[in-house]
This record gives C-alpha cells, sequence and structure tokens, in this order.
C-alpha cells in the first residue's frame, strides 16, 4: 500500500477511482470478520496463518498486473479477494498472542506485534529509496511492487520452519454460532470508540501517499523513504509503550498519544493551505512522521484494554468485530472519500473530518478505560 496508490495515479487512475477499487479489499474484511471470528473460538490459530501466507502475495501479485492492464473487474475481484486472506492473519492474531502469553507480557507481546508491520514497512521503504535512486526508468513502481511480493514469499519458509507453540486454550463445548453466549454490553461499549478512530483513519491513513504527491508533488522514492523513516519511529515507540504504559499508565499514555497526533494531523493537512511556501512540503512530512508512531503507540495499550474489557470468552468475537470495524469503515471511509474528491472537497478538509473523528474517539476511550480500572480493582479483569 506504501506506493500502490501512486503507482494507480501513474496508470492513470484518478484517486477517487483509485479509492474505489481499494474500498473493495476493506470489504472483503468486513464480510469474512465475524464468520470467522466466531468460527475460531476453541480452534488452534496457526494453520490459519499458513493458508495466509500462500494467498496474500499471489493475490498482491494478481492486483499489480490488473492495474497495469487496467482490467477493471479482476481488480475488484482480486481486491476483494486480497483483503479476505488478510483477515486470516488479522483476526487470529492477538487472540494467539493472549492465549500463550502470560499477563505481565501481554503489553510487550501486543507492540512487538505491531513493530513487526513497522519492521516491514522500514524495510518496504529503502528498498523502494535505493532502487529508484539508482535507475528510475528500469526501477518503476510496477516493478518495485513485483520485488517487494517476490521478498514476501519467503514467508512460506519462515512459517514452515517454525515449530507451532501448544496453544493454550479452553475447549468451547458451546454452540459457537450462539450469539447469546457473548456480553453485548461490554463489546459495544469497547467497539464505540473504536468504531470513530477507524472511520477517522479509513478517510486518511489510504490516501496520505497521493496528498504528498498531489500536493507536495513528492514521488515514490521519497515518500518511500519518508515512509521507512516514520515506520522506524513506529517500532521505536511500540517497543517503548510497556514502559510508558508503566510510567503514565493506561488513562494518561492512551488521550496523551492520540492527541499529540491529532494536532500533527492538523497541522500537516493545514499545509495544502498554504503549499507554495518552501516550507509547506517541511512542515507536512515532519507532521507526518510525528503523527505516525504517535497514534500507532496507542494501538497495542488500547487493543489491550478492550481485550481486558470484554474478558475471555469474548475476545475472538471481539478481535473479529474490531477487524470488522476497521475493514467496514475504511471501505465506507473510501467511498465517502470518493464522493467527497469527486465534488471538489480539498485534501485538508477531508483530513480535518478525521481529526474530528479521532477527537470523539479519543473522550470515548478514555471514558473505556475508567471503566477498565474500575473492573480491574474488582478483580473482573485478569
Amino acid at each position: 500500500m506504501l506506493i500502490m496508490l501512486i503507482y494507480m495515479q501513474k496508470e492513470g487512475y484518478p484517486d477517487h477511482e483509485s479509492a474505489d477499487y481499494v474500498s473493495f479489499r476493506f470489504l472483503g474484511v468486513l464480510i469474512l470478520s465475524v464468520p470467522l471470528g466466531l468460527h475460531i473460538k476453541g480452534k488452534k490459530l496457526y494453520p490459519f496463518f499458513k493458508i495466509a501466507v500462500y494467498f496474500v502475495p499471489a493475490l498482491a501479485w494478481m492486483i499489480v498486473q490488473s492495474i497495469h492492464q487496467h482490467q477493471s473487474t479482476l481488480l475488484y475481484i482480486t481486491m476483494f479477494l486480497w483483503g479476505i486472506s488478510f483477515t486470516l492473519i488479522q483476526i487470529p492474531v492477538l487472540p494467539y498472542i493472549l492465549r500463550n502469553t502470560h499477563a505481565q507480557d501481554r503489553t510487550s507481546a501486543i507492540s512487538l506485534s505491531y513493530a513487526t508491520f513497522s519492521f516491514a514497512s522500514i524495510s518496504s521503504g529503502f528498498i523502494i529509496f535505493i532502487l529508484r535512486n539508482i535507475d528510475p526508468i528500469l526501477f518503476t513502481e510496477k516493478l518495485l511492487l513485483e520485488i517487494l511480493i517476490i521478498i514476501s514469499l519467503a514467508a512460506i519458509f519462515f512459517i514452515k520452519s517454525m515449530v507451532p507453540v501448544e496453544e493454550h486454550f479452553e475447549q468451547d463445548n458451546t454452540t459457537r454460532w450462539n450469539l447469546l453466549d457473548f456480553d453485548w454490553t461490554s463489546i459495544i461499549q469497547a467497539t464505540v470508540p473504536t468504531l470513530l478512530i477507524a472511520i477517522g483513519a479509513g478517510l486518511t491513513i489510504p490516501f496520505i501517499g497521493i496528498f504528498f504527491y498531489n500536493v507536495h508533488q513528492l514521488d515514490s522514492q521519497n515518500f518511500s523513504l519518508i515512509g521507512a523513516i516514520a515506520a522506524i519511529l513506529v517500532a521505536f515507540a511500540a517497543v517503548q509503550v510497556p514502559y510508558i504504559k508503566n510510567k503514565l499508565g493506561f488513562k494518561t499514555a492512551i488521550p496523551l498519544t492520540q492527541s499529540l497526533a491529532i494536532l500533527a494531523l492538523i497541522l500537516m493537512a493545514s499545509t495544502e493551505l498554504y503549499k507554495n511556501m518552501h516550507a509547506a512540503i517541511y512542515i507536512a512530512v515532519a507532521c507526518y512522521i510525528m503523527r505516525q508512531p504517535l497514534m500507532n503507540m496507542a494501538g497495542p495499550m488500547t487493543s489491550e484494554v478492550v481485550m481486558g474489557y470484554v474478558g475471555n470468552k469474548n475476545r475472538e468475537i471481539m478481535s473479529a468485530i474490531t477487524a470488522a470495524i476497521w475493514s467496514g469503515s475504511w471501505f465506507i471511509s473510501s467511498r465517502i472519500f470518493k464522493v467527497l474528491r469527486e465534488s471538489g472537497f480539498p485534501y485538508y478538509q477531508v483530513f480535518f473530518i478525521t481529526a474530528c473523528l479521532y477527537a470523539s474517539g479519543v473522550i470515548l476511550y478514555f471514558a473505556l478505560v475508567i471503566k477498565y480500572n474500575i473492573k480491574l480493582k474488582r478483580g473482573e479483569i485478569d
């Protein structure tokens, strides 16, 4: 995703059309998330990762070829299936971590999981930057995406060489599809702030690359370098989360990091208003690099609060609902982005909408943390 939208732009797809295609990736996750979450309850999760490592790169390759050949129908289908294949990683990963870690290690384990994606962004960002600077004519965005897909095939070797851990979980003798088994009051309370954050993120995160490309004329190699630098800070921030949590506590750490991230987003979006000034691009880049680690720093903490708040029996379904919310919101947000851009809305106005949604989510997360702390004091959270 780092340069795919820039690649689509250069292939002749306007940003609102790209948003339409990309939305189908999130639709795929939305449709499968809850059924998969119900299905994995009381089951081993490792096999789902084994399936995903084959389908994610294969479908990514088909997407790149579909874009190049302007095969619209195939592009919709492969985007949709790509989203489904990602679901096999996204939904089981958090329950897998929670099943196989001690309570005192959970923040570190979740943070490391978040950092893994940052390490991938760092690697891909530097690969794109170096190869584009060696020969920008040879190393087109299409070839770079193909190279990254080939590299990703190494995951097949690594997952095959892994020794599966003995997964610790209680056998579930209840009917997996009986929705009355879950504590829906707690689930809904934990879901609402995630929903607001996710809708806002869907209006911004997938389209930051084309914001820099169209507003500040930042091409793929330079944006990839900036993305890699931001990813380094994200990875560093992720491994600092346990320390920050222990030092400040959820009640301070979550709203503080999220609020600073919102401020950085507003400042970044505002640069469109004075984009002809020499300093505009530097301010935009600095804010982007700061926003990434701050918002991602809150992720492991909010995940731990949410999973602790809903309790053991609701974790698989909560993970599924969270994935459905993110993907469903991004699907809806991508459609909204398409409409707003077709209607002539500048990027900064779209990003300001994100900031408002983020702010609402932060307030509700703060309220959730207070309820979490009450449950913790009562001994209702293990």
